[in-house]
């Protein structure tokens, strides 16, 4: 069984950052314990943080895996998955790249667009949820107005697509094909964001 410490690292790493409130609730313990144990990591080198605006008020201390922190944990094969990026992208062409991730998403994600085809769009949101956990990920849907909101709170490519943006195409084409509906990223970890977040128009018509 992992200590705190590694579950509270594996979190960090799940996701791009994380406040202490955020921490004690994945880890199931209380604030002060969290605080305690990131003190001793960032003792360490192995966490940092760093302040985020939040709104009206104080801005709020997010913390995250540093270098050295993520080194702590397996990382062969993201050498090796960089590697046979790095060579794909010096000998094909941009298009290529695009079609290829595209065509990868579209074949993880037929056998749940299959089984949604009767379903309404909240069920497929469900079926997404479900789907989405078995590859790594960790998602909530939420609606508003005439559009759904679907928020990523962990992604398994974080560190990959950090080196190769194109990486992100694998679960927009996922979320696009399982629902059937066209898709737009609105938020995006790469560019600073908390998450990376998708908007679905219910009233667009079905892919």
């Amino acid at each position: 069984m992992k200590s705190t410490r590694d579950r509270i690292l594996q979190t960090l790493l799940n996701h791009s950052q994380a406040t202490i409130n955020d921490l004690a609730k994945s880890v199931g313990i209380n604030a002060i314990s969290v605080r305690h144990h990131l003190t001793s990591l960032q003792a360490e080198g192995l966490v940092a943080a760093e302040e985020q605006r939040h709104g009206v008020g104080r801005p709020r201390l997010v913390y995250f895996l540093t270098e050295k922190g993520v080194e702590r944990f397996p990382t062969r094969y993201l050498r090796l998955t960089n590697q046979i990026l790095e060579h794909l992208k010096e000998t094909l062409p941009k298009t290529a790249i695009k079609s290829l991730f595209s065509e990868i998403a579209n074949r993880m994600a037929a056998e749940f667009a299959q089984k949604g085809k009767a379903l309404s769009l909240e069920e497929r949101l469900n079926l997404l949820k479900e789907s989405l956990s078995q590859e790594g990920f960790s998602i909530q849907w939420e609606k508003t107005e005439d559009h759904y909101l679907i928020r990523e709170m962990n992604c398994p490519y974080l560190y990959i697509s950090q080196q190769h943006p194109e990486v992100c195409l694998l679960d927009q084409t996922f979320i696009s094909t399982v629902l059937a509906y066209p898709v737009e990223k609105v938020e995006c970890v790469l560019k600073g964001d908390g998450c990376c977040a998708y908007s679905i128009n219910a009233s667009a018509p079905k892919g």
